[in-house]
């Protein structure tokens, strides 16, 4: 691959925001994200469950729910998709974007064959006949590790074990060669061995082909051993975000320093019983009640009187490294 294909930005996300309907009055899920992606990249984006990942990744591929609103821009090779139409998306979605779901079981059809799903966008999208589809559907299921794939093409994927039907969801996703891969919490009901395996294929398949990769985690853990870069998300917002191994290295805002607190370690000699793991203070804001402040003032121990009035700035503290906090200078060692 050449320097300038490698150096693409394939997907610039400016200003995002997913606004929810709800009976109470509208939610701002996602607040103003913004990202970039290049070609060969890899990007994790962690967070605790209700911070806006998943919407994200929905955002993306033009798949909110119904009483889901995005604005702001997603730029696909400069090309603003949140204004695409349903037809112009289902040309993309599957094709040059595509998507692992975090529950198989729930994403697959169970009414048909793990062929015939795997045939279905290589014949909507590339133009393949049936026969070369299922040809190609047995080179996919090859490729991501399962037994026998030829037979497996007739199975339903009650069938098959929770790692295999995950293999499936990834060879679906593969199957048109996509510029950019966004796997949502690809490992979260697989047991420990299993979400090894998976990672290290997504990891292989990604370097094989060049695409980029968004990987969606609440686990630091799978973020640190998969992805180049990390975004951490809080609120909707995007609070610290850099290269995985500095912002790991050196976490700067509160809330990114709280969760890596909370991540369970082994060592050796550790006191038993173990001492308990550090909790952040608080309750996760309601999303309809936040204000022009920063969301996490009211759990944080830095937090002072500007914190609750005003919104914080995004301040560099590397390179390529950055949180979003007016306290980054009180927050220079790892926790």
């Amino acid at each position: 691959m050449s320097g300038d294909a490698t150096n693409e930005t394939l997907l610039a996300v400016r200003d995002l925001r997913v606004t929810l309907a709800t009976a109470r009055g509208p939610a701002e899920a996602v607040r103003g994200l913004d990202f970039t992606l290049r070609r060969g990249e890899t990007l994790g984006i962690v967070g605790e469950s209700g911070c806006g990942k998943s919407l994200t990744a929905l955002a993306l591929m033009g798949l909110l729910p119904d009483n889901g609103h995005a604005g702001g821009s997603v730029l696909f090779r400069g090309d603003d998709i949140l204004r695409y139409d349903e037809r112009r998306m289902c040309g993309l979605r599957g094709n040059r974007l595509a998507m692992i779901f975090q529950e198989p079981m729930t994403s697959l059809n169970p009414l048909h064959r793990i062929g015939d799903q795997i045939a279905e966008p290589l014949q909507q999208h590339l133009g393949l006949s049936r026969r070369q589809a299922y040809e190609r559907a047995v080179e996919l299921l090859d490729r991501v590790g399962i037994p026998n794939p030829r037979a497996r093409l007739d199975s339903y994927p009650h069938q098959m074990s929770g790692g295999q039907r995950q293999r499936v969801m990834i060879a679906m996703a593969l199957a048109c060669d996509p510029d950019i891969l966004i796997a949502d919490e690809p490992t979260t009901a697989l047991d420990v061995t299993i979400q090894g395996q998976i990672l290290d294929l997504i990891r292989k398949l990604v370097d094989d082909s060049g695409m980029a990769l968004i990987l969606i985690s609440h686990d630091l853990g799978v973020i640190a051993e998969t992805v180049d870069r990390v975004l951490v998300m809080y609120a909707g917002r995007a609070v610290e975000t850099g290269p995985v191994r500095e912002v790991f290295a050196g976490l700067r805002h509160p809330y990114a320093r709280g969760l890596f607190a909370a991540m369970p370690r082994l060592a050796a000699g550790q006191p038993h019983p173990r001492p308990r793991l550090p909790t952040i203070p608080g309750v996760v804001p309601d999303l309809r009640d936040l204000g022009a402040a920063c969301a996490f003032a009211p759990r944080c121990a830095l937090a002072e009187p500007r914190c609750a009035n005003d919104f914080p700035p995004f301040v560099p503290v590397g390179p390529q490294h950055g949180a979003e906090c007016w306290r980054t200078d009180m927050t220079r060692e790892r926790p």
